[in-house]
């Protein structure tokens, strides 16, 4: 069962949207499903329904409210791709981190989940590194996440279990930023890197021409594995 809830911002009284997927018992835990460039779209809906059918009270929070709230675009189709750039080029990536610790509130708070992990894609995945260091998430997860070179001076916040997919021909995050991702983190306690060789960006989408099945497969039996360990 999915519906689409209003969550307050940290500070203010400004309120996001965020969709809502539910198992059919009682959750496991929650999981909050950190979004590409593309918004809330069909796939990452479909993210959310995949861990409900889990489980997991999943939740994804439109992180581009104050941009163009419930925007949906498709990364297939070259001016909404070009759109998609835009809206990343004025994102503020601290705000966004800001709701997503609002929304691991809320799953805390109003849905009564005691542990919430979060799992974010491209942009997403980026954000889920920054929310392993600045929230208080049980557990996260990023899929090819982009600049995470640029952010390794904050590793020593992460105090719980983070796990990054690479794909090992991301043509966003080239081969000397996976270099400096393994010699920043393959020795810290809390970090698990799981590489893709030969797989490009965006290679576990849902839906769309960037999916590689088997690396998607595989991706994603680490991640659900993960969860599992670390949210029970």
């Amino acid at each position: 069962m999915s519906e689409t809830v209003s969550i307050s911002t940290l500070g203010s009284d400004q309120r996001f949207d965020c969709y809502l997927a539910r198992p059919a018992g009682k959750p496991r835990a929650a999981i909050v499903v950190i979004q590409e460039i593309f918004g809330v779209n069909a796939g990452i809906r479909r993210k959310c329904d995949r861990l409900a059918a889990e489980g997991y009270l999943a939740l994804a929070p439109d992180l581009f409210c104050r941009l163009e709230p419930n925007v949906e675009l498709d990364p297939d189709i070259g001016e909404e791709l070009q759109k998609a750039f835009g809206l990343m080029g004025q994102f503020d990536q601290d705000e966004g981190v800001r709701d997503i610790e609002a929304t691991i509130r809320y799953a805390r708070n109003s849905e009564g989940c005691a542990k919430v992990g979060v799992v974010g894609y491209c942009l997403g995945g980026r954000l889920a590194f920054m929310a392993a260091a600045r929230t208080d998430t049980d557990t996260s997860v990023g899929y090819y996440a982009v600049g995470i070179d640029n952010l390794l001076r904050e590793k020593h916040a992460i105090a719980n279990p983070l796990m990054l997919h690479i794909a090992g021909a991301d043509h966003f995050v080239t081969p000397d930023v996976q270099r400096a991702m393994h010699e920043g983190l393959d020795d810290h306690p809390k970090v698990t890197l799981c590489d893709y060789p030969g797989l490009d960006h965006g290679f576990a989408t849902e839906i769309g021409q960037r999916r590689n099945e088997a690396g998607a497969t595989l991706a994603d039996k680490r991640t659900a594995e993960f969860f599992a360990q670390h949210l029970g």
